[in-house]
């Protein structure tokens, strides 16, 4: 039974009280949040929240066992630290597209905000070795470190060169690539462990899992939207009323060593050549795509993705729109090559399916993109780029679903306890399936693998060295 500390004294805090967890959430085991906020003032909260995580913070290596609450606490908060990043950088995109003022600027401190969480559940996984295997532990370390390395690279790029205009410039290259690690260092840690916890539900592993994907697939599409805003950028001049102001298309102008006219406005909304972009969101974007699918494992996991990005760049639109800043062109042909991308995963034969796959997601994309053009507006795209982007899509796959075919373990390791594996976030509890799909990791019986409750400061050497002593 959850603690329920008493109020002091007379004290009565009345409205100060946080909102009580109802009876079914102590029903669902939701542990934590019920201990730290059941009869806690707002004054109490930090103070509680530290009493409950305190005794976590010992030194262990990855794949130790980690209790229900600690568990779900660490993921939830990366989902905090990617919803703010999201946030800001797609707010930043659009910013940079209307002012030229960058220091300081409202989007850089809401993704301030996300990277200092980001960073501090990083080092949490580092120290405690809890809720990651050794790999997922990696990944998470090197993305952050790759990501901490561009800040500053960024920033004397600015001091040194002026105002990096573009998204696709080296400095930016070096944050995407460290942000995708630590989303695939989160993605690996959840899907092996959130299945060896009897109270995290196979819908909820589902659906936080097609969340994190569709972070990823947000931070590798991140630097089209350049062109997306570009398009409408160029279009806004040739009406007579471009979104940037006066001294953005100034600076832009003297970077570029020429006047302020349409050539200069070409180059700056749109300065990659036209098959960039359906041969990355071909090749780069569907992968990700494909892999979601290939680890979730449910039919539409890649066109709900798709779904759900688009869906999100269709709520911030109007809100950044009403905010005077820049509309964009959103990539509704995602869609159509998401759907395609499923239609694929209908054919069972595992190294035919990426030859016909790649085929049928190209014309997916090129198709949507044709229709896109015509009905409203789309970033310029080379056609007869098709087959470069059919080619490196098959490639991709074909080495998808090679590394989750040698990932088939043993059957004699499905039959291993949570205990033996670390609570489920060891290498080991990943199997294979007859499809080549990556097989689920090993669930633990209804029961929870390990207490929910934190160790005792004063617990035994047992107890301390892998946090699940009694209260």
């Amino acid at each position: 039974m959850p603690l329920r500390p008493a109020v002091q004294g007379n004290a009565r805090p009345a409205g100060r009280l946080l909102r009580v967890i109802p009876d079914c959430a102590h029903k669902r085991r939701t542990g934590i949040i019920s201990r730290v906020t059941t009869g806690t003032t707002l004054k109490q909260l930090p103070a509680r929240v530290i009493e409950w995580a305190l005794p976590y913070w010992t030194r262990g290596e990855p794949g130790r066992q980690t209790p229900a609450d600690l568990f779900r606490v660490l993921y939830l908060g990366w989902l905090a630290a990617f919803v703010l990043k999201v946030l800001g950088s797609t707010w930043d995109v659009s910013w940079h597209f209307k002012w030229l003022r960058d220091d300081l600027a409202p989007p850089h401190m809401l993704n301030t905000v996300g990277t200092v969480i980001a960073v501090g559940l990083a080092i949490v996984h580092w120290y405690t070795g809890y809720g990651v295997d050794r790999t997922a532990s990696r990944l998470i370390q090197w993305g952050t470190g790759i990501f901490l390395i561009a800040i500053p690279l960024d920033l004397i790029n600015h001091r040194v060169n002026g105002l990096d205009i573009t998204a696709w410039s080296p400095s930016h290259a070096l944050l995407f690539i460290g942000t995708a690690l630590m989303i695939a260092g989160v993605i690996r840690g959840w899907y092996l462990g959130a299945a060896s916890y009897g109270v995290i539900s196979d819908r909820l592993r589902t659906v936080v899992l097609g969340v994190l994907f569709t972070f990823f697939f947000e931070n590798v599409h991140f630097p089209e939207q350049h062109q997306e805003y570009g398009v409408l950028e160029l279009a806004s001049w040739d009406r007579g009323q471009p979104y940037a102001e006066p001294s953005l298309l100034q600076f832009a102008a003297d970077q570029m060593g020429r006047a302020v006219d349409r050539p200069m406005i070409l180059k700056f909304s749109l300065p990659v050549p036209d098959y960039v972009y359906p041969v990355y969101a071909g090749a780069a974007g569907m992968i990700i795509l494909v892999v979601a699918r290939l680890i979730v494992k449910k039919r539409w996991t890649a066109t709900s993705i798709a779904a759900l990005y688009v869906a999100y760049r269709c709520l911030v639109w109007p809100i950044l729109v009403g905010g005077t800043f820049p509309p964009s062109a959103i990539p509704f042909f995602f869609l159509l090559a998401g759907l395609a991308v499923d239609l694929a995963f209908f054919v069972r034969i595992p190294y035919f399916r990426p030859v016909l796959g790649a085929a049928l997601v190209t014309a997916g994309v090129y198709g949507g993109l044709a229709v896109q053009d015509r009905v409203l507006d789309a970033p310029p795209y080379a056609v007869a780029s098709w087959p470069v982007t059919a080619a490196l899509l098959a490639a991709a796959w074909l080495v998808a679903e090679w590394l989750v075919g040698r990932r088939r373990a043993p059957a004699a390791s499905t039959e291993a306890s949570p205990a033996e594996t670390g609570a489920g976030t060891g290498a080991d509890a990943v199997t294979g399936t007859g499809d080549g799909t990556a097989a689920e990791p090993v669930r633990a019986p209804d029961a929870e693998p390990v207490p929910t409750t934190a160790p005792a400061r004063d617990a035994g050497a047992a107890s301390a060295s892998d946090g699940t002593g009694e209260r």
